[in-house]
């Protein structure tokens, strides 16, 4: 075999190899995606729960105390952007922040990202995250994550003057994409759990052991863990998803060079064929 042919050979054969890589790739990106999805039914039936309580309590109570409970920060925003924390996500990590910095009023506005790639797409663009923390790598991470999360939200709140909070990440789509959601985390939209208690009289009043306003509080801060958590398994779910298409879109580059690749090495080992079959023509004559 030729030195030429030998090459020929040995880069057919690595884009064989990186093409069985981007496939393990691709199947473990989807896995994990449609585990997040699997799991997002338990959180989304845990925050009805959280919700169905506080509309109980809004039942019990006069609206003008309602509309008190209601939290008010008269300062700046706080902007949480759920990013990528491993690469092969195409513009994942783009689009989440092209989402989010537009949203923070300077100098009032935080910045909070969560994912190890956007940590550094957000300092490269001259943000660098107050804080910042790794992506959960499995689902069975996600809700302390979502505690830690819920925590530095709370730990900046009480710090600094702010005004509201908003979440920006990903979530999967049917189309095997996935979009861009933003949600507003505070102030906390109590009168929206108004609909779970459509219809309750007095008769069936929950009992609490609390005062109405401490407990509707820590049921508000129970609420938005629950919602930091789904959207953290939505953010989860959508990187995967992101990723399977970049490796969908890699498997097709490699099976345009592995055609190309193989013509080339056909074309050299027919060369090397014809100069043998012409030296042995040549040596009998």
């Amino acid at each position: 075999m030729s030195a030429r042919l030998a090459e020929a050979a040995a880069r057919l054969e690595s884009t064989r190899q990186l093409g069985s890589v981007i496939g393990a790739m691709r199947a473990i990106a989807a896995s994990r995606s449609q585990q997040a999805r699997r799991e997002l039914g338990a959180i989304r039936q845990y925050a009805a729960t959280i919700g169905s309580a506080i509309g109980q309590v809004l039942a019990a109570q006069p609206a003008d105390a309602v509309a008190s409970s209601r939290p008010s920060y008269p300062g700046g925003v706080l902007v949480v952007a759920l990013c990528a924390e491993q690469g092969f996500v195409g513009s994942f990590n783009e689009r989440m922040l092209d989402a989010a910095l537009p949203l923070l009023e300077q100098p009032a506005g935080r910045l909070f990202v969560v994912g190890c790639r956007g940590q550094a797409s957000a300092a490269g663009r001259g943000h660098p995250p107050e804080w910042a923390s790794p992506m959960a790598a499995r689902t069975a991470e996600v809700p302390a994550l979502a505690d830690r999360l819920c925590d530095a939200v709370h730990a900046a709140l009480a710090a600094h003057a702010l005004r509201r909070v908003l979440l920006v990440h990903g979530s999967p789509d049917d189309g095997g994409s996935f979009t861009v959601v933003q949600r507003r985390l505070l102030p906390f939209d109590f009168m929206r759990f108004s609909s779970h208690c459509a219809g309750r009289g007095g008769h069936d009043a929950p009992l609490m052991n609390l005062p109405p306003a401490v407990l509707l509080e820590q049921l508000a801060i129970e609420y938005m863990r629950a919602d930091l958590c789904e959207a953290l398994m939505l953010s989860y779910a959508a990187e995967n998803q992101a990723r399977m298409q970049a490796m969908i879109a890699a498997h097709g580059n490699i099976e345009r060079n592995q055609t190309r690749l193989t013509l080339e090495y056909q074309r050299v080992r027919q060369e090397d064929v014809t100069d043998e079959i012409l030296e042995l023509s040549a040596a009998r004559s």
